[in-house]
């Protein structure tokens, strides 16, 4: 099935006339009813009766009529936005990420957006995952960025890549110098993690519970910037994910953890069978290839 069908099959249903809608999409009559054919013959139902000179459609043509008129005018306005001519997109674009991925993948996503779509207005707000699904249910966000939900969720998660989780340290820290470091060595280790009402603090307490070791957790922050800033300041460690170490930060090493090691799933939060204007698509296709480049490009260290 090609999109000409389409077309000929929408201008034969409104006219239901050869003559005219020949005229309508500029073929000859002949040619109208030879692919006229062809479609029926591809879906195996007669869409119009013959009556004399006369032509009504058959019930599968009435039914078939709206899916081909919405697929029509979805294809007709993608091939508007993206003509030369076309002013560009318009609009706003919700966004809805937690701190982890506002501090570098939003503000690079919506640099490079704006520099395509200057008149699109976009709007962040950074709120904990919990709040971005809420919020999200509530057509309040159009898009979420987050890590994948650990619970059941009526929102459809899009992952974008696997991320592991790193020990981060001081270039003074006893363990600096390390290439890897085993989860069970982390027993009695001086830890700086998150909350407990985190889900990244659950995934990192069930990896502590399977290899047996139990850190000294002598501090909890809420965010990432702190807790960097407090490794700085003494010897003590954190374990972030990768990609929320800002590369512009001296002074910390990251290693690698292994047995087992703490990986999330960074994604795109959507509501399932919602219509996603073409602005919010368009983000969503800068996030995708950022966040992978950026994956790819820092996949670990050493």
């Amino acid at each position: 099935m090609e999109l000409r069908h389409l077309r000929y099959f929408v201008a034969l249903a409104e006219y239901l006339s050869f003559t005219r809608a020949a005229q309508r999409v500029h073929v000859t009559q002949s040619t109208l009813s030879h692919q006229i054919r062809q479609l029926e013959e591809e879906l195996g139902q007669t869409l119009f009766d013959r009556i004399g000179r006369k032509v009504v459609t058959t019930e599968a043509g009435e039914l078939f009529l709206g899916f081909a008129t919405r697929a029509l005018q979805e294809v007709d306005h993608g091939i508007a936005t993206l003509k030369p001519s076309s002013r560009g997109l318009s609009g706003q674009v919700r966004i809805g990420t937690t701190h982890t991925f506002n501090i570098g993948l939003i503000p690079e996503c919506v640099a490079l957006f704006l520099a395509r779509h200057p008149s699109v207005k976009v709007r962040v707000e950074e709120l904990p995952a919990e709040q971005i699904g809420e919020r999200l249910q509530a057509r309040e966000l159009d898009i979420g960025i987050a890590y994948r939900p650990s619970g059941p969720t009526e929102l459809w998660f899009e992952p974008l890549y696997n991320e592991e989780m790193v020990l981060v340290v001081s270039a003074t820290h006893p363990l600096a110098g390390r290439k890897r470091i085993r989860m069970v060595e982390l027993h009695q280790q001086r830890l700086v993690l998150m909350p407990d009402y985190f889900s990244t603090r659950a995934l990192l307490d069930d990896c502590f519970k399977a290899s047996g070791a139990q850190p000294l957790v002598v501090a909890e922050m809420s965010t990432i910037a702190p807790m960097l800033a407090l490794v700085l300041r003494m010897p003590i460690g954190a374990i972030v994910a990768i990609n929320a170490v800002p590369e512009a930060m001296t002074g910390l090493q990251m290693i690698p953890i292994e047995s087992p090691t703490p990986i999330r799933t960074p994604g795109i939060l959507w509501r399932q069978q919602s219509q996603r204007v073409a602005p919010v698509q368009s983000f969503a296709v800068i996030v995708r290839k950022t966040a992978l480049g950026n994956s790819l490009r820092r996949a670990g260290p050493g």
